[in-house]
């Protein structure tokens, strides 16, 4: 943990006494929280990590969770942790004015902070000067530990067996609802601690909609579909979309397909680190634009992944000038929609390595027709 608190000052202009983290109450936790502290499990509501540029770390957690701080923390000498109370000396506004005494400069994560920590803090510590720590916790958050790489694989293992046997589940009259709780069950049975994000299952005309919520159609043969959908494991998420074709085939949507992974591979070539994210995304989108479906992919070719699905950063997308390094981990996925008749998306996880990339998400590519 102490490497991690080091990179988020080493990453910013402005020199803090202190990083604060606060967390307000589910789903509002600020997940760089987690990215400092370690923790395995619970939600660690209303808890504030207090970083310091010497590496070490004070956390405070209410007595609900306190054995689950103290085990995280056991092998940890940089890690203190600090069981709070409603009030009184152990309360959690006594603790915070011994960790940030006098006129501190206190660093906050404004992008996961809530207005009401904020304005909770500013009554806490009136002579605080309060200054933007983004960049750092970004960018500690954006190159991951081999530790952290090594859950996402994990999490991408769990997504893409699930990814396999989705033809298997597969069955006239069933609806979007069913197979995305199948495919969920399915996930947590393999070892998932829950989903990263709410599935997405498009039939027909709904798999032309990217960010598509389930919902009652049936399947009926002759229609596409999309399925994106990840898993979380110990905290870290992964993200990856197939498109089948159900019953006969659709001849445009087969050249679609086609068309889709050869964007991907277009990307995939020049993916690699010291590449801004905007060429990895045009490398893509000329393939596409190439085609009839010029116009039809619509969204950028992919973005960071980690403690929560959309991670923050790097982005793959037409105007993203950051410089891609190792260590990053990013989703390639490219994909064309047909209003009224359907889509077509590809997703992966990748790593980027000294001189490439890894996959991490293993299913099928290719397009595949299930029998109705």
């Amino acid at each position: 943990m102490k490497r991690r608190v080091e990179q988020v000052f080493a990453h910013l202009e402005s020199k803090p006494d202190a990083v604060v983290l606060a967390n307000a109450t589910d789903p509002h936790l600020d997940q760089s929280f987690f990215h400092l502290f370690e923790v395995p499990g619970g939600l660690f509501e209303g808890s504030v990590a207090v970083a310091h540029p010497d590496g070490s770390l004070d956390v405070t957690t209410s007595p609900l969770e306190a054995e689950t701080a103290h085990l995280a923390a056991k092998h940890d000498p940089h890690v203190k942790i600090h069981v709070v109370n409603r009030d009184g000396p152990d309360s959690l506004e006594a603790v915070l004015r011994k960790l940030l005494p006098g006129t501190p400069t206190v660093g906050l994560n404004f992008p996961e902070l809530t207005h009401g920590w904020y304005l909770r803090l500013e009554k806490l510590l009136p002579s605080a000067k309060f200054v933007d720590a983004t960049a750092g916790v970004r960018h500690s958050r954006a190159i991951k530990e081999p530790s952290e790489v090594e859950k996402i694989r994990k999490a991408a293992a769990i997504g893409s067996r699930v990814g396999t046997e989705i033809p298997s589940l597969l069955k006239a009259g069933m609806t979007e609802h069913e197979l995305a709780a199948e495919m969920e069950y399915r996930m947590n049975q393999y070892g998932a601690n829950g989903r990263s994000f709410s599935t997405i299952v498009g039939f027909g005309p709904h798999s032309a909609e990217p960010h598509y919520l389930a919902g009652d159609a049936k399947l009926t043969p002759g229609v596409s579909m999309v399925c994106d959908f990840g898993a979380y494991y110990r905290r870290y998420a992964c993200d990856i979309t197939r498109s089948f074709h159900f019953g006969p085939r659709d001849d445009e949507l087969k050249r679609v397909h086609d068309t889709v992974e050869a964007a991907q591979q277009a990307a995939l070539a020049v993916l690699r680190p010291g590449v801004a994210g905007k060429v990895v995304h045009q490398a893509a989108e000329d393939v596409i634009t190439a085609t009839k479906w010029k116009g039809l992919f619509n969204h950028g070719l992919g973005h960071a992944l980690g403690l929560a699905v959309h991670d923050g950063g790097p982005g793959l997308g037409p105007t993203s000038d950051e410089i891609l390094e190792e260590g990053m981990v990013v989703t390639v996925e490219p994909g064309i929609y047909i209003q009224g008749h359907g889509g077509v998306r590809i997703e992966d996880d990748v790593v980027l390595t000294k001189n490439g990339y890894e996959f991490l998400t293993t299913a099928p590519r290719g397009y595949l027709e299930v029998s109705a």
